[in-house]
Parts: structure tokens; C-alpha cells; sequence
């Protein structure tokens, strides 16, 4: 046989086909349907006004009690903002799972290189960029807070996790009842009727804890800003439990999709025992041990804090806050040097004071100080709080404690309230800001951290006059008559009268004559 036979008979070598590159494929697909998502309105716009509301609010709040973030607070703060968005995803995605049905292509699905459940695992993943980024804005919303000089607290990392975990759960959620319900309606419809559906029954059990914790976000609010250790949230089992949740409902989606890969069934029942060890860890509500914390830092705040000499006073603060005994000192020192006599060099103990037995979402009244020269402080501070802690400052130095102050109704409060106030760059927006009312005329109630003065509509005219005027002359006349200016026997005409400003109408002084008609 000749060699040009044997290479005409010879078989030719075949190169095996490529294995197919199934990872690959999935992530660009994901790639495209996270673009494609952009492109629906309510994605872009419901994630622009969350970014834009959230910078905006972190630029606008350098003042006030913005300025004075507590951190236990702040990483709660963030978890509802992007609502709208994980609603928009929701919707969008379940769109976007349907769309060769809704185009009518789906029938070719079949003869496509990409099993269907990989593509309902690529719909899956378009959400996580947008996770990714809802988990960059609450990063950033919190270091933002924290690197304030007033920042206080602690931070709880499981906290900020919800935001971006409800808005991946979301994204599963859509591709789920893309496969369940092959119809664009069912979104919506499942939105608006699963809201109904758990504030029935949420209303129906009263509100149980079990059953609120299996809502994404769980919003408590009302009370005054907790020490950290007295949270008592179970945020650790509730992020353990939206990320089970998420994943064992996009196993359930891959399932449906024909998804049977013993990878897949392993996963989902991990998921499962995940979500329910996560129900069950946040099912139980405050336990004896937090109950008992709580009241004893209601009771007796004195055994878990800190104390700290500024000057001739004491300022006592839980442990997070003993950075601001010096703001706290600060005040109580510019309060004190525009008072007269022996209040000018009292000594005082400023005490920070929470009540915490009601839960996060009471807001119990704290009862004022009876012990001399004491005063209390909140947990929070900036904004009206500094003027709130002046008045309580200024009414322990006319009355001697805070029970006694908060019963005056004479004209002292004239002299209280001008301590108070009259140190402030703008002090009748600061009289405005303490009222409750918001008023600077008429009678009306300034509040304090504890208990509050109030004030009758003469009283409040002479006030207004005095901070009116110059400051110093002002301090002259009070240090110059401050026994006859805390004495309860002083009319309201004789204080007008030594303080230079024109006296109220003889309606107005009516009763103010002495502390035994306050009553009347």
C-alpha cells in the first residue's frame, strides 16, 4: 500500500467539545438583567430618591440633635429608607422572570443551552448589585454619624445588615412568584395584600412579638435613647433569619424551575433549618435579665455610671455618654454665672437620667430630683435639649431641687427662665424651642428633662422683655436683687419693677403674688 493510501484511509483526529462554562454564563446573564433593571422607572427612581434623601439628610444635620448622634440608634435609623426600593425590585424582577412568557418565547426555553432553573438563578442575582449598594449607603450613612465629635453609642453590626438583606430578600421574593404565579399581577397583588394581611393579624394577636420579628424590618420607637446593653434586640437571630429566608425562597424558585441538583436539595433544606433557627432565636421577648437591667438604670442609675469632676460640680453619665459631661458642664457654668448670691458657686450633680422600664417603644415621664443641687440630663442632647437642661438648671438653682422647681408658679419663674435663656446667642427662639407649644407669648409649659415650669402669659411678657435686652445689664440688675428676685412673696409688678421693663396688665399679675396662690 502506498502512503498516499494510508493517509486517505487514516481517521482524522476529533477534538472534544469544550465542557460548557455554566458559571460563566449565569454571572452574565445576571450582568445583563441587573442593567435591565435599571432601566425600569421605579428601580431608578425609587433608588435615586434613596440616595438623594439619605445624603441630603446627612449634609442637612450638622446641627441640633443631629450633631449629637447616638449610634444605637443611627444603625436602626437605616433600615426602613430603602423600602420603596426592595418594593420596586419586588416588582420589577417578577417582571423581568416573566418576560419570555410575556413575549411568548418561552417555548424555545427548551431547546436553549441554559437549563431553566439557571436562568431563574441568574434573575436572582441581578439583585445583588443592588444590595451591594444599598450596603455602601447605610456604611456610609453610619461612618458619616459616627466621625461626628457628639457621636455616642455603639453600633450593631446585624442592625445595619437589614437594609441590604431585605432588599436581596425582596428580589427573591419576585423570582418566586415568577415561578409560582406566571403572571406579572401577582406582584402587586401579593404586596398590597400580604401588608393587609399581617397588620390583621398583627392586630388581631395584640401585636405579639414572635410575630412582629418576622417582618423584615421591625420599627421600634418612641423612648428616649437607650444605654447599648439595654437594646435588647435580637438582631443577630433577625439577620440569620432574612438571610436564611432569602435563600431557602430562591431554592424554592430554583425547585420549581426544574432545578433538581442534590447541591440545590442540600442547600434548601440548610436554609430551612437557618430561617427557623433564626425565627426561633428572635421569637422570645425581653428577658428577666434585660427587664431587670432596665429598671435598675431607671431606679438607680448612680450603681452603672461614671462620674466626672468639671470645676466645682459632678456630672455622672452611663458610660457611652461621659464624653459629653464637658458640653453638659459647659452649659450648666454659663446657666450658673449669670445667677446671683450663693447659686452663683453651688455646687451641683448632673445626672443623666433614662426611662427605660416601658421598652423601646414607651416613653415614660421621668420623675424630677428630690436631693438638693441635683439636676437631670437625657439621653439625648443638642438642639432644644440644651435649652430643656438650662431650665432644669436654673430652676435647682432658684428653688433648691427639681421637684420644688417644677411646682413654682410665682414670679420666680421669671428669674428661672432668664437664667435659663439669657445666655443663648438667640435667646427667644430658645424660649420658642422650649416651649411646648412653640410659642413666645401667653401662657404656656417649658419643658425640662424632668418635670417642666410653666409659665403665665404675664410672666411670659416680662421674660421676652428681659431677653430682649442686653445680657449684661440685665446680669447687673438680677445679681444685684436676687434675694428679692427668688423670693415666692415678690409680685410680678416688684420684679418688673427692679428689672427695669414694663410690667404686664393687672389681669395678667392676678394670683402671682405669692406661692400659696399658685394653686388657686
Amino acid at each position: 500500500m502506498s502512503a498516499t493510501g494510508v493517509m486517505e484511509t487514516a481517521p482524522m483526529a476529533v477534538e472534544p467539545a469544550p465542557a460548557p462554562r455554566h458559571t460563566a454564563a449565569v454571572l452574565a446573564l445576571a450582568r445583563f438583567e441587573a442593567r435591565e433593571l435599571l432601566q425600569y422607572i421605579p428601580v431608578f427612581v425609587f433608588f435615586l430618591l434613596y440616595v438623594g434623601y439619605t445624603v441630603w439628610q446627612m449634609f442637612s444635620g450638622r446641627e441640633g440633635m443631629d450633631a449629637y448622634p447616638v449610634l444605637q440608634d443611627v444603625d436602626r435609623g437605616t433600615q426602613a429608607k430603602p423600602f420603596f426600593v426592595a418594593i420596586a425590585l419586588l416588582v420589577c424582577v417578577n417582571r423581568a422572570a416573566l418576560r419570555s412568557r410575556r413575549n411568548g418565547t418561552d417555548r424555545h426555553d427548551a431547546v436553549l443551552p441554559m437549563e431553566p432553573w439557571r436562568r431563574t438563578l441568574a434573575h436572582a442575582l441581578s439583585v445583588v448589585p443592588y444590595a451591594a449598594l444599598t450596603a455602601l449607603v447605610v456604611t456610609f450613612e453610619f461612618t458619616w454619624a459616627a466621625l461626628k465629635p457628639g457621636a455616642t453609642g455603639h453600633g450593631s453590626f446585624a442592625e445595619l445588615a437589614v437594609a441590604p438583606l431585605t432588599v436581596l430578600l425582596s428580589g427573591t421574593v419576585g423570582v418566586l412568584l415568577a415561578r409560582l404565579v406566571p403572571s406579572s399581577f401577582a406582584a402587586p397583588l401579593v404586596v398590597v395584600g400580604g401588608y393587609i394581611l399581617f397588620t390583621l393579624v398583627s392586630v388581631n394577636v395584640g401585636g405579639a412579638h414572635w410575630l412582629r420579628e418576622l417582618w423584615p424590618v421591625v420599627t421600634e420607637t418612641g423612648a428616649a435613647p437607650y444605654p447599648s446593653a439595654l437594646i435588647g434586640r435580637p438582631a443577630a437571630w433577625h439577620a440569620l433569619y432574612l438571610a436564611g429566608l432569602a435563600l431557602l425562597l430562591l431554592c424554592g424558585g430554583l425547585l420549581l424551575s426544574g432545578g433538581r441538583t442534590r447541591l440545590i436539595r442540600v442547600t434548601a433544606v440548610a436554609a430551612l433549618a437557618v430561617t427557623v433557627a433564626g425565627a426561633a432565636g428572635q421569637a422570645p421577648g425581653d428577658s428577666a435579665a434585660l427587664k431587670a437591667a432596665r429598671a435598675e438604670a431607671s431606679v438607680h442609675p448612680e450603681r452603672v455610671q461614671k462620674c466626672v469632676a468639671h470645676g466645682t460640680s459632678t456630672y455622672c453619665a452611663f458610660p457611652e455618654w461621659t464624653g459629653l459631661t464637658a458640653d453638659w458642664a459647659a452649659t450648666a457654668d454659663r446657666v450658673q454665672s449669670l445667677a446671683g448670691g450663693a447659686a452663683g458657686s453651688t455646687r451641683l450633680t448632673v445626672r443623666q437620667r433614662v426611662e427605660a422600664r416601658y421598652g423601646l417603644e414607651g416613653s415614660g415621664a421621668i420623675d424630677p430630683l428630690t436631693a438638693p443641687g441635683q439636676v437631670t440630663v437625657g439621653t439625648a442632647w443638642g438642639g432644644n435639649r440644651i435649652p430643656q437642661f438650662e431650665v432644669a438648671v436654673a430652676s435647682v438653682l432658684v428653688a433648691g431641687d427639681e421637684a420644688t422647681g417644677g411646682e413654682v408658679c410665682d414670679s420666680r419663674v421669671v428669674t428661672i427662665m432668664w437664667l435659663a435663656l439669657g445666655a443663648e446667642s438667640d435667646p427667644v427662639t430658645a424660649l420658642r424651642d422650649v416651649r411646648l407649644d412653640d410659642s413666645v407669648t401667653g401662657s404656656a409649659i417649658a419643658l425640662a428633662p424632668a418635670g417642666a415650669v410653666s409659665m403665665s402669659a404675664g410672666q411670659t411678657e416680662v421674660v421676652r422683655q428681659l431677653l430682649q435686652q442686653p445680657r449684661y445689664g440685665v446680669t447687673a440688675k438680677v445679681k444685684a436683687h436676687w434675694t428679692e428676685l427668688t423670693s415666692p412673696k415678690t409680685s410680678l409688678t416688684r420684679v418688673a419693677e427692679l428689672l427695669d421693663v414694663k410690667a404686664p396688665t393687672k389681669g395678667e399679675t392676678d394670683g402671682e403674688t405669692s406661692d400659696e396662690s399658685c394653686g388657686a
